[in-house]
């Protein structure tokens, strides 16, 4: 079957992303219930240096970036509020060709104090911002969307893939698509344990023209077969990872460009290392692999690469 035509002209990537360094970067408490991928052991033995070493890390990543030719802009964190995962800034934020801008509702209430509206006001300076659609009252329900750590947007089709959990809420995810014309392709993903998944940027990766998925975390048949029918449709050449590897963040990866249209698969060494020598060919024929240590982030945080850039997608001005 050939894939189904493309509802945008709107490219999967682009070379504006921006990112947070952390000053006070930490194992955070609130969200390690429900972040499976958080190793507390690991926080306790590098509980003196997390911030030190998680910032060497960064600057590693920001350098690499900055290297390719991805246009980068890097805000400071603060002090004050506390906000332990804030290097992590795709959480709470999307921004879109149309330039609507979306605000998102955060599980954890030390998470929320991330949304800044000086990195807000700052992107209306610099891009066309249309329109700021604000989900964050779902909090007052307990109902939560957490950005592209929930969703994995495929830009170009216009679907929003997300596997629910406590993180990840239907009716904010209804209420995104309402807001934005995404077709919702939802579904439940656990690990080896049963243990719910809790985004689902840990276990697929969305590119132009392939995907990497563990669709050995989607246990149900009928919503599995789905996923990868609308994958297989929309042109995706599929990747598929195994639990082990979705552990190692080898799900956690993000497709950019440089600003001379270079493309690039930002991914952590973990996830690097991770991947069989045929799943590296195959990536390597869509872009070129960008990786860097991201252990202690990894470690501390539950979140990879991908975690910690977000997309700037806003027209320019």
């Amino acid at each position: 079957m050939p894939p189904v035509r493309a509802l945008t002209t709107h490219p999967q990537t682009t070379p504006h992303i921006f990112m947070v360094r952390p000053v006070r970067f930490a194992y955070n408490e609130q969200t390690s219930e429900s972040n499976e991928f958080m190793d507390a052991e690991f926080a306790e033995e590098t509980r003196l240096v997390a911030q030190e070493k998680a910032l060497e890390e960064f600057e590693q990543m920001v350098a690499k970036l900055s290297a390719a030719g991805v246009d980068l802009r890097v805000y400071e964190d603060t002090l004050d509020p506390y906000s332990p995962d804030s290097i992590f800034p795709n959480n709470w934020i999307t921004t879109h060709r149309d330039g609507k801008l979306v605000l998102f509702p955060m599980m954890a209430p030390n998470r929320r104090v991330e949304r800044r509206q000086d990195i807000v006001e700052d992107l209306k300076r610099n891009f066309k911002v249309e329109e700021v659609i604000d989900l964050t009252h779902f909090e007052q329900e307990e109902k939560f969307l957490e950005a592209t750590g929930s969703m994995v947007l495929d830009r170009r089709y216009k679907i929003a893939y997300a596997c629910l959990s406590a993180r990840t809420h239907p009716e904010v995810l209804s209420a995104f698509a309402e807001a934005t014309g995404y077709e919702v392709v939802s579904f439940s993903a656990s690990d080896d344990n049963g243990v719910v998944i809790y985004h689902t940027n840990v276990l697929m990766c969305v590119g132009d023209f392939f995907a990497v998925i563990c669709l050995e975390a989607i246990k149900n048949e009928k919503e599995r077969l789905h996923v990868c029918e609308r994958l297989r449709e929309t042109g995706k050449e599929v990747v598929e990872i195994s639990l082990d590897q979705m552990k190692n963040f080898a799900g956690n990866m993000l497709l950019v460009q440089s600003a001379e249209g270079a493309q690039l698969l930002v991914m952590s060494e973990s996830a690097f290392r991770a991947l069989t020598k045929v799943q590296c060919a195959t990536l390597e024929s869509y872009a070129q692999i960008l990786s860097t240590d991201l252990s202690v982030i990894e470690g501390n945080g539950g979140g990879s690469a991908r975690c910690m850039m977000a997309e700037i997608h806003l027209p320019a001005l």
